[in-house]
């Protein structure tokens, strides 16, 4: 669970909006810049953002004050080689450092939770104690990185003591991060079930166990917020789909505005 003493920077004054959960899902996480865009363009004000890995990306440079269109094409002219060269090593086969260099380069190197805009609570595993760990204070860099680190995949980042991996292996839909905060929680989950998906190769074997395992530790998640935001046309995309980011920007985004009167109803409330 969080730790109970998490609370506002004192720079930051609460305002009367939504608290988002951004969850996981690799590409399929570029939704969420959609969702952002039409949140902003209903005038509908966040007052408080949860993320996990690449929710946890979006959600830490919406924070910052970066446009959804801004970050999309950022993210869209970046070379997912570069990103992701090989580092072999005994925790992990690819090196975070050009992707700890892309999150310096645009937010800062010595970016802090209390230097962004909106508030943002990170969610990471701690991989020795087998549990989610929470960050909304201190430097930014590390936790969005330990946030974002897919185990088996990239490297644990060492950090505070621990041993920190991607926060969707234990809570990819970090609602919890947010109850008690005062505002109405909204979850977006990038990541719906294919039932139709079938088994045909050993990397579509890898994708569906992480997909059902990751579902069901979102499960109570999707219970415990306000509004679910899952769009069904998400399902067939896969985690690389990186290319396809004008795509699922849009998707997110007509999503989104199709719940407009809902999400304006929690607002008023």
């Amino acid at each position: 669970m969080p730790d109970a003493s998490l609370s506002l920077p004192n720079n930051i004054a609460p305002v009367k909006g939504l608290a988002l959960a951004l969850s996981g899902g690799g590409a399929r996480g570029i939704a969420h810049l959609g969702v952002l865009a039409a949140l902003d363009e209903l005038q509908l004000p966040i007052g408080h953002i949860a993320g996990v890995s690449s929710g946890a990306i979006a959600g830490a440079f919406y924070a910052a004050g970066f446009a959804p269109r801004e970050i999309l094409r950022l993210f869209m002219g970046v070379s997912i080689t570069r990103l992701t060269r090989m580092a072999f090593s005994r925790y992990g086969l690819l090196n975070l450092g050009a992707v700890e260099q892309l999150f310096a380069q645009h937010l800062g190197a010595d970016c802090t939770f209390a230097d962004l805009k909106t508030p943002l609570t990170l969610v990471a595993t701690d991989l020795t104690e087998g549990a989610s760990v929470y960050f909304s204070e201190g430097p930014l860099i590390q936790p969005l990185l330990a946030s974002s680190a897919v185990p088996v995949l990239y490297r644990p980042v060492e950090y505070q003591g621990r041993q920190l991996v991607d926060g969707g292996l234990l809570n990819n839909l970090p609602v919890d991060a947010l109850l008690g905060l005062g505002w109405p929680v909204v979850a977006v989950n990038c990541i719906p079930t294919n039932r139709a998906a079938r088994v045909t190769s050993f990397r579509s074997l890898v994708e569906r166990t992480l997909n059902l395992v990751i579902g069901a530790n979102s499960m109570l998640s999707k219970l415990q917020c306000d509004l679910l935001l899952e769009p069904d046309e998400l399902r067939t995309y896969r985690p690389l789909d990186y290319q396809r980011g004008q795509e699922l920007f849009d998707i997110g985004y007509r999503h989104t505005l199709a719940q407009a009167t809902e999400l304006a109803a929690l607002v008023a409330k």
